[in-house]
């Protein structure tokens, strides 16, 4: 028997488990609706006397402007009770650790290795405490101080700050240090208020320099994938600040034309910053500062797998070429070579953009695993998630139906897939589908931001975690759910059926203006 053929013969076994899979589905409570008054987890021992008579009541130690005129309402559960709470939660996860693929697309949804997980649960690292004497954590700044110089190599930039909480904080950064840059050069908001960006950049690409004060001026691809280099030429003036895109954005396509349009923006006085926040298509391959950008940043919970934990833990670092550094974050890390320390002596610096230093759990573990890795491990990471995100592409283009979005044929991290086809034959949309692919124990598989652009998608995202065999059972999934599409539509229009999340009318989760097939029910629904 050839490989080919057991490959399919597992596949065709595991469907028929997927067909009796069933996830646990609790009807579970609120934490504050579980337990009893007095009920208790565990009981706090009362400060012995003669503590107290050293130190006095811990309570003054605090300024009585804080200090609640009630106690806080916080759940009163025994811990067999929340044991139970907690892990009856668990099992209506799907997550990378206990079903196969999570192909949520532009997360970049990868399995953290265990090891770096223990490193950053050892109690020398969890019983720190920011505010400790730099002498008594030279090990932690030692690891961040080595961390931006991964960071100042993968980007080619000569300064680097962790402060920053995720990816939209960074970008929140990055628009700070341009308005700083551009009025110490004397053009303020009077005579800079444009940036530039594509409608495939991620939400906060937009949104940041809207909070900054800015005009945002957004680009619309044309068949190619991406604006034009004449489309982003006509886009820029003597108005621009500043320009941020993602260089490959969220459909894995990039643009060939990427330093013709850096040079443009630079010639009118702009600067650029390339969103890294999925890297994944391009360590070690490319480098923000070979392709014309100023500065960058990155989110570790997606590129360096760290645990994603839905919407956090995160950390956004940013990196800035070297005449950027001084408007960087305050404190700084340097090291005078003997010690390090924390820089508080930045006058030109945007100032604080989160408490203390950034998160230093998700900061150690992808400094384990940048270590580990290695500069050809990165390399070797991108060329084995750009491998897998074309055999993906090569088994799903086989199913009817199912179809790539725009004309350029490179990809490279993921794909932004059509399935409008499916949708005019069957009724069955995009979300409906996403919902039954579900029901064969896989994560939720990402459509895209807003707007839909392309209509009816979804956007797998299969990284260098994933086994050839995942993702030929993920394909082989999808098949399975298109062909249902049309044979008993019904199943998927009503799915899902045997996951935790129950049925939600997908009409009812989004502005009905904002997608392609609800939008054309909600044009006939007017006209009525």
């Amino acid at each position: 028997m050839n490989l080919t053929q057991k490959t399919k013969e597992r596949i065709d076994a595991k469907r028929m488990i997927n067909d009796r899979w069933r996830q646990s589905k609790w009807l579970e409570p609120l934490v504050y609706d579980l337990g009893s008054p007095g009920e208790r987890g565990i009981i706090a021992v009362e400060l012995e006397e003669e503590i107290r008579n050293v130190v006095g009541d811990p309570l003054d130690l605090l300024p009585k402007e804080i200090l609640r005129k009630t106690p806080p309402h916080l759940p009163e559960v025994g811990q067999p009770r929340l044991m139970k709470h907690y892990v009856r939660l668990s099992q209506e996860l799907t997550c990378e650790d206990n079903t196969t693929m999570f192909p949520l697309g532009t997360c970049t949804m990868k399995y953290n290795p265990k090891s770096h997980e223990r490193i950053a649960e050892t109690p020398r690292f969890t019983e720190l405490h920011p505010r400790q004497d730099e002498k008594t954590v030279q090990g932690i700044l030692e690891i961040m101080y080595k961390f931006q110089d991964y960071l100042k190599a993968i980007s080619g930039f000569s300064s680097v700050s962790l402060q920053p909480a995720c990816g939209s904080q960074g970008v929140f950064t990055n628009m700070r240090i341009i308005r700083s840059y551009q009025e110490d050069k004397g053009f303020g908001m009077d005579k800079k208020d444009e940036i530039i960006t594509t409608v495939f950049s991620h939400p906060s690409n937009p949104a940041t320099p809207a909070m900054s004060g800015y005009k945002v001026i957004t680009l619309y691809p044309d068949e190619t994938g991406f604006p034009s280099v004449e489309k982003f030429k006509a886009a820029i003036s003597e108005r621009t600040a500043g320009m941020i895109i993602g260089c490959p954005d969220d459909t894995g396509i990039y643009n060939p034309n990427i330093m013709e349009i850096t040079k443009a923006v630079h010639d009118a006085g702009g600067l650029c910053i390339l969103d890294s926040a999925n890297a994944n298509g391009y360590f070690g391959w490319a480098r923000a500062k070979e392709a014309g950008f100023d500065m960058t940043h990155w989110n570790l919970h997606k590129s360096f797998s760290t645990p994603h934990g839905g919407a956090g833990p995160g950390a956004g670092p940013i990196a800035v070429r070297e005449d950027l550094a001084k408007y960087l974050p305050t404190p700084k890390i340097n090291f005078d070579g003997e010690r390090y320390y924390w820089d508080y002596n930045l006058p030109s610096s945007v100032g604080v953009v989160r408490p203390f230093f950034g998160n230093t759990g998700v900061i150690l573990r992808a400094f384990a695993w940048v270590t580990s890795l290695g500069g050809e491990g990165l390399r070797e990471v991108t060329q084995t998630a750009v491998l897998n995100n074309n055999y993906l592409r090569m088994l799903l283009e086989k199913i009817p139906g199912v179809q790539v979005a725009y004309e350029t044929k490179d990809r490279l991290h993921e794909i932004r897939w059509n399935l409008n086809q499916v949708y005019a034959e069957t009724g069955v949309n995009s979300f409906q589908m996403i919902a039954r692919i579900c029901d064969y124990g896989v994560g939720d598989t990402f459509p895209s931001h807003f707007p839909y652009i392309v209509e009816n998608p979804i956007t797998p995202e299969p990284t260098e975690t994933y086994s050839k065999e995942e993702i030929e059972e993920y394909a082989a999934i999808v098949k399975r759910v298109v062909e249902e599409c049309y044979e008993t539509p019904e199943i998927v229009m009503t799915a899902p059926h045997n996951s935790a999340m129950p049925h939600v009318p997908w009409e009812t989760m989004f502005d009905p203006t904002q997608i392609a097939p609800c939008r054309t029910v909600w044009l006939k629904l007017q006209k009525k």
